[in-house]
């Protein structure tokens, strides 16, 4: 599995950094990782961020640049005594650029995470109360994901369409039951939750079934349609 080459080398070349820990989230910790279409989410944890450590950093992830994967590996780099919530030396989309550990990551790691090497996320990092998830979930849907609809050229784009539907259905069952639920679970309730079938299909077919069919005609004018109403729904109801 190509998957777990890539982690093996990933972990050699971390290695003479002395990790504390090295921990998997997102749906390579959940269940749900798709070889090929999902992310490798990982969060390490270092004894220190020097500027060497950071220039050792990114000659490591240079090093893995042709490996199958690679362009999907994304890393976010703590201190033992960091706090999450700051913002912190990160590589994904292959460059690398700073940004804070969510309380919905920090809530996957308690509660799934992939020990890697080291180190379980318990030991580490703190709770996350039902509160402050919550509070973090409305703030996006509100703050990033409602403003984001009126940039209608995103919209025409797989990654914006995937995530705006999976991550409101998510934030819709996590607000009402307080737990987490995988994208494959959340593509699952969208359609009882008022959202257009044929782009659910759409984006079904392109995460689970075969690649190459057409998008949906008019799917980015129906997402944005449907996501404005219901996530003003959502957000007044938390209120």
């Amino acid at each position: 599995m190509q998957t777990e080459v890539l982690l093996d080398r990933f972990l050699t070349g971390l290695a003479p950094l002395a990790p504390v820990a090295v921990w998997a989230h997102g749906s390579l910790a959940g269940g749900d990782y798709q070889e090929g279409r999902s992310d490798l989410d990982l969060i390490a944890v270092l004894p220190s961020l020097t500027p060497r450590t950071v220039w050792r950093l990114a000659k490591a992830h240079a090093r893995l640049r042709a490996e199958p994967l690679s362009g999907q590996l994304h890393c976010t780099y703590l201190t033992p005594s960091a706090d999450p919530g700051r913002r912190h030396l990160t590589w994904a989309h292959e460059e690398l650029f700073k940004r804070p550990v969510t309380q919905v990551t920090l809530r996957e790691l308690h509660s799934f995470g992939r020990v890697l090497l080291g180190k379980p996320p318990a030991e580490l990092l703190p709770p996350v109360s039902d509160r402050e998830l919550a509070d973090f979930i409305v703030r996006d849907q509100r703050d990033f994901w409602r403003p984001a609809l009126d940039n209608a050229p995103l919209w025409t784009r797989d990654v914006w369409v995937d995530g705006g539907l999976l991550t409101f259905a998510r934030a819709s069952v996590t607000l009402g039951e307080g737990r987490l639920i995988s994208k494959r679970e959340a593509l699952e309730l969208l359609p009882g939750l008022g959202a257009p079938v044929e782009v659910v299909e759409d984006i079904r077919r392109r995460r689970y079934g075969e690649p190459g069919e057409p998008a949906v005609e008019n799917r980015a004018a129906l997402t944005r349609g449907y996501l404005g109403p219901a996530i003003d729904e959502l957000v007044a109801a938390y209120d």
